[in-house]
């Protein structure tokens, strides 16, 4: 009996026309999705393609220089996205989103392969190493991006606030830290709300690939909650650096708050 159920490019097409009922409906319902949807399906089915045949050579390579540098690509990618989410930016938050990012999620991952997992053969096996590192990525990506958006969204909106108090005498700090703690809250929020319901509402996509390749439950279970405390943890100093970074950026040493500094995006 085979561990799991090989697929063929005929069970993907069967998958695919759920997706031609979405443009269907967007159609009837005059929505207006359909080229996105389109775009939005070709580029899943060609990135996922070609991350298939990297991996596919990285697996066989097993070599710790190409598994670093599909690392630092997926990294930066990452950062980069969690940067150009928000409404707002400032000069420089590209360079403090990437810092964030890189920090907080290589230290989690470089914990789980060298401590978490020090029984594997070498720290750097594709089949582990880069895979918990997307799964660390794709979930810090989210509460840096809300923490970020919701910092600069903050400073903007309580700008009168923030500027009395620094005019009473208050520090950068004391001027600024409702404001960071608000957006350090708003960014925990995401990994908080799926760790009380994973399990009882959703079975996250690691746990349900294992179970579907044939490894035992309480196997899976184990590696589920090991891979959520993982992503909380660089969830958690993700946002906390990101807000971090941004206060330095956006507060002078003359404990002034550089609002000039904070622009809105063009829609």
């Amino acid at each position: 009996m085979r561990p799991y159920l090989e697929l063929d490019f005929y069970h993907v097409a069967l998958a695919t026309s759920l997706v031609l009922v979405n443009g269907v409906i967007s159609v009837l319902m005059q929505l207006k999705l359909e080229r996105t949807l389109l775009i939005a399906s070709v580029r899943t089915v060609v990135q996922l393609l070609l991350v298939g045949y990297l991996l596919s050579y990285i697996f066989r390579l097993q070599h710790w220089a190409p598994v670093i540098g599909v690392g630092a690509v997926m990294t930066l990618i990452a950062a980069l996205t969690a940067a150009g989410r928000g409404p707002h930016r400032f000069a420089g938050m590209r360079a403090v989103a990437i810092t964030a990012v890189w920090i907080s999620a290589w230290s989690v991952t470089g914990f789980a392969l060298l401590v978490v997992f020090r029984d594997l053969e070498k720290w750097y096996q594709p089949q582990y190493a880069i895979p918990l590192l997307g799964m660390v990525l794709g979930n810090t990506l989210n509460g840096i991006s809300v923490g970020l958006s919701s910092f600069t969204q903050n400073l903007s909106s309580q700008r009168d606030r923030i500027e009395s108090l620094l005019a009473m005498g208050a520090t950068r700090w004391e001027s600024a830290q409702s404001s960071m703690r608000d957006a350090i809250r708003t960014g925990m929020i995401p990994i908080i709300n799926s760790m009380m319901v994973v399990g009882l509402v959703s079975l996250p996509g690691m746990m349900t690939g294992q179970l579907v390749s044939g490894m035992a439950p309480m196997q899976a279970v184990k590696y589920q909650i090991v891979i959520m405390f993982l992503i909380a943890g660089a969830t958690t100093l993700g946002t906390v650096g990101v807000v971090c970074l941004s206060f330095l950026r956006l507060f002078d040493t003359s404990h002034r708050l550089r609002r000039e500094r904070i622009t809105t995006r063009k829609q």
